[in-house]
């Protein structure tokens, strides 16, 4: 059976515990005809480092096709809200209400889920071989596979949207319907194309134990931020080989190994510059630099400032 790696932890910087989570919403909804969908709404400590996240769930079994669905998944941070009204607040969001004891910075975690039935509407017959596109829609690509989503522009806004309108009732039911399939189309447009389905999902990864390993190493890419670790050493830590390690860490998380950790550390760094007052000097030497003028260029490549015009922003 296809399992996807949980949303909030591919989006969290550190590892979440249940007990770190106070749920400050959990909705279900189910539209009649239409999609399946959830928010489930945190409160976000100020401490916590969130990447905004979405992805993609091809879920596909040949023996029971009741159960195959798609599903889309976002993982979004830094909305404000007033718990009274439940919805983003504009006066906490810019400051105008500091005093209010109701403002909450939050972490909202959505999902949306099409049936087959549901995602048929939109296949267009065609002649000869189907695309990618429409083997997914029409549930005959025969594996599941979980691809991660970038959050463009347009994506940011629906999710703005479906997280903070003001409709009720029907007139719910018809702006949620409409907008999922603008997330739906956006996705695949975004992801899908007209991309081979090797280039989708690796399929070692439909191995559970495989993909365990690749979540394993973000863990310890994140606990090593000032202790620089090689590929190598990382494959034997976690068991799998390097080349599988690249390849389905690529596949899980939208970016490479490498990338990944240069961007946890710099933005290590920026915490430690601006919140914690540390010298330039300081925080080259506990991220392992082994010159601040090396530091100073990984920093400037990653953020687009030197470390000491940060300092001074």
């Amino acid at each position: 059976m296809h399992t996807p790696p949980d949303i909030l932890n591919l989006a969290s910087r550190q590892n979440l515990m249940q007990q770190d989570l106070v749920l400050l919403q959990d909705k279900v909804q189910q539209i009649p005809g239409s999609v399946h969908y959830t928010i489930q709404r945190y409160r976000r400590d100020a401490l916590w480092s969130m990447e905004d996240t979405g992805m993609l769930v091809y879920h596909y079994t040949k023996t029971e096709p009741r159960e195959n669905y798609l599903e889309l998944r976002f993982c979004v941070s830094g909305n404000v809200y007033c718990r009274k009204k439940d919805t983003e607040c504009d006066l906490c969001q810019f400051n105008a209400s500091k005093s209010c004891m109701e403002r909450v910075e939050s972490i909202d975690v959505v999902s949306f889920r099409f049936s087959p039935l549901q995602l048929s509407q939109f296949i267009k017959p065609r002649k000869g071989t189907a695309v990618l596109t429409d083997q997914i829609l029409s549930f005959t690509h025969s594996s599941s596979f979980t691809k991660i989503l970038p959050l463009c522009g347009k994506t940011r806004l629906v999710l703005e949207g479906l997280l903070n309108h003001t409709f009720s009732d029907t007139l719910e039911n018809i702006f949620i319907n409409a907008q999922t399939q603008m997330l739906l189309l956006y996705s695949l447009d975004c992801m899908l194309g007209e991309k081979e389905i090797d280039v989708i999902s690796c399929k070692f990864l439909a191995n559970e134990a495989d993909r365990e390993k690749i979540v394993r190493a973000r863990e310890i890419l994140i606990q090593h931020i000032g202790e620089p670790i090689t590929i190598k050493e990382l494959s034997r830590k976690v068991a799998i080989n390097e080349c599988y390690l690249k390849k389905g860490f690529k596949e899980m998380f939208g970016t490479t190994v490498f990338d990944f950790y240069q961007s946890q550390r710099m933005e290590h760094a920026k915490y430690l510059l601006y919140e914690k007052g540390l010298s330039v000097t300081e925080v080259s030497m506990l991220l392992g630099y082994s010159s601040i003028s090396h530091f100073s260029t990984a920093f400037k490549k990653h953020t687009g400032l030197k470390p000491c015009e940060l300092l001074f922003r």
